[in-house]
């Protein structure tokens, strides 16, 4: 039996949390099943041996009669409850829960009252009417609602970077340990590091292809086989995503990788330029053409991918660049930038603690950050207009201001946690908190929370008169986007960067995989007006400080370095960054 993993195990209990909800069940059970898997999420033991040696129930949040639950997913694989609970759901209500602004209680109303219980059902009762006339709905909601289809038959096929990456990384992992693997890459847009994937292709070389590529069509995550071959597999993976072999060679290797990787833009100049030296190039090799227009240079001898780069007259080129969106000249003329790494980030700015809606406190929070090898950690709860998030007014803020500054004496000189605010921008640009609390922090995180509807003008108005305000030392996720969820609202990016050079604004890349906002794109205009980043990880519980390296892989699309970051700075200096604004 495959080994049940802790995240397994919170999806299953948050699931069974989501499902009680559409039954209508006592708000208390719902809690306790949603507390249970915050505690299972920030577990930091053996979930198994916890669960072998009785001692679950120990675990603050996690009742008896939940801790037998879990004990019985982890110690067979299953859980009974959870699936006679899910029977007795249509299948396709689940499904609903995909359509942003559609929750438990709007999913049971439409089922109960409507009969509702597929996507497509659904979207037949906005148009005619049926779902405006429920109680509390309107046909505003019956709009919005609409929208979420429209978005999410957008999206559909897609897999947001931080949904695919553990599973990835794992079957990089399995495809190096096989004794008959030699080299081994995950290519395509997984490799380039872009938001969102559509599949992921694994690529290896070896001289026994069948065995490598049945014992990839029979691996654990494979629900079902597409196609398999010897030199190609397609395999549909229990999470839904489709995931492709390619098996080469090892001389072929360098070519298919960087032919594999893409993007088809680069690749399509990658050829022309091997054509003007009298070549050929493609998956496979490079070669002499048959019958060149003029006589072609000698062909190198090429071992590994940067091999090739040196033979078409180019510095190798990182893949996350590989948009054809100026890598080329910067490599010709031996300017590309050595792109910021992990490694690099001293600290971080953007993290939340149960004082709001954050799932562990202050202390755990630090604990985590200094076990990540962090110097530094700033905490920003919500301010007070996020309701929602239990955000903080002021009598709460300055009580955390001042535990967080006894806990810094406490934890000494090489690590701090500084003082901030994820302060709410008021629809008129105004912030939550005034100027007099805000200069008691050590620095203040802006950002839009509400009111998404406003014109272009109007919300690029309202961000850039919250910018200049001397306490908004950073502006948090850019256009609040969800991805494969919800589009950003509307805002000028460009006077939104201009704004940021003028007022001396930080502007953060959140890291959260459901948003990695602001933009790839966005971030060589930015850095060449000046503006420096925050790589931050919006993280609500410990776990997510992991979320950095999705930022780090965001802010190398965007060609920053680590002097373009101002988080890689150590303690000591990133004190003078924070401050700078207000002098």
């Amino acid at each position: 039996m495959p080994e049940v993993s802790k995240d397994q195990v919170a999806d299953t209990l948050e699931e069974i949390a989501m499902m009680l909800e559409l039954k209508g069940e006592n708000p208390f059970k719902i809690r306790a099943y949603r507390n249970a898997t915050r505690a299972i999420e920030t577990f930091a033991g053996n979930l198994r041996q916890a669960a072998e040696a009785g001692t679950l129930g120990d675990i603050e949040g996690i009742g008896s009669a939940i801790a037998e639950k879990i004990t019985t997913l982890v110690t067979t694989g299953t859980l009974d409850y959870h699936t006679n609970l899910k029977a007795e759901f249509p299948p396709g209500l689940f499904e609903m829960f995909d359509i942003s602004g559609m929750g438990p209680k709007k999913i049971h109303a439409v089922w109960k009252e409507l009969g509702i219980t597929t996507v497509e059902e659904l979207e037949k009762g906005c148009r005619d009417g049926r779902v405006a006339g429920l109680k509390g709905f309107g046909e505003k909601t019956a709009a919005n609602i609409l929208k979420g289809i429209e978005d999410r038959k957008k999206h559909a096929g897609r897999f947001r970077m931080g949904d695919i990456a553990a599973d990835a990384e794992r079957m990089l992992d399995d495809l190096r340990s096989h004794p008959e693997v030699i080299r081994v890459a995950a290519c395509g847009s997984f490799r380039r590091r872009r938001e969102t994937c559509g599949d992921l292709d694994f690529l290896v070389s070896t001289r026994e292809p069948k065995i490598v590529s049945e014992d990839f069509v029979g691996h654990e995550f494979v629900e079902s086989v597409i196609a398999h071959g010897e030199t190609k597999s397609s395999v549909r993976w229990h999470s839904g995503i489709q995931a492709d072999l390619r098996v080469v060679k090892d001389e072929e290797f360098p070519f298919a990788m960087n032919y594999f990787t893409g993007s088809k833009e680069h690749n399509i100049v990658m050829r022309q330029r091997a054509l003007a030296r009298g070549w050929t190039l493609n998956e496979y090799r490079l070669g002499p053409l048959d019958e060149p227009k003029t006589k072609p240079q000698p062909v190198p001898e090429i071992r590994e991918e940067a091999d090739l780069y040196r033979a078409l007259g180019l510095d190798f080129i990182e893949p996350e660049l590989r948009e054809n969106m100026g890598e080329f000249k910067a490599a010709e003329e031996h300017t590309l930038p050595k792109l910021v790494e992990v490694e690099n980030l001293r600290g971080t700015f953007h993290n939340h603690t149960t004082e709001s809606d954050g799932r562990n406190s202050l202390r755990e929070m630090a604990d985590a950050a200094m076990e990540l090898g962090l110097q530094y950690l700033g905490i920003a709860d919500h301010s007070k207009a996020s309701f929602q998030a239990h955000g903080l007014d002021e009598k709460r803020l300055l009580a955390q201001v001042k535990e967080i500054q006894k806990l810094n004496e406490e934890l000494g000189p090489d690590f701090r946690i500084f003082t901030g605010s994820e302060v709410d921008i008021h629809k008129d640009g105004t912030l939550d908190f005034d100027d007099e609390i805000l200069a008691q922090l050590d620095y203040t995180v802006a950002s839009v929370h509400n009111v998404f509807n406003l014109s272009e003008a109007e919300m690029t108005k309202r961000i850039i008169r919250a910018m200049e305000n001397k306490h908004v030392t950073m502006l948090g996720h850019v256009t609040g986007r969800l991805l494969l969820m919800r589009d950003g609202y509307a805002v000028d990016h460009a006077a939104i960067i201009e704004a940021a050079a003028a007022t001396g604004t930080i502007i953060e890349i959140n890291a959260n995989p459901r948003r990695l906002d602001m933009d790839w794109r966005w971030w060589p205009l930015a850095k060449s007006k000046g503006v420096k980043c925050a790589i931050n990880p919006d993280a609500h519980h410990t776990s997510q400080l992991q979320f950095l390296k999705f930022g780090v892989g965001i802010a190398r699309k965007g060609w920053l370095t680590r002097h373009d970051v101002v988080n890689t700075l150590p303690l000591g200096k990133i004190e003078a960054v924070l401050g700078a604004k207000r002098k």
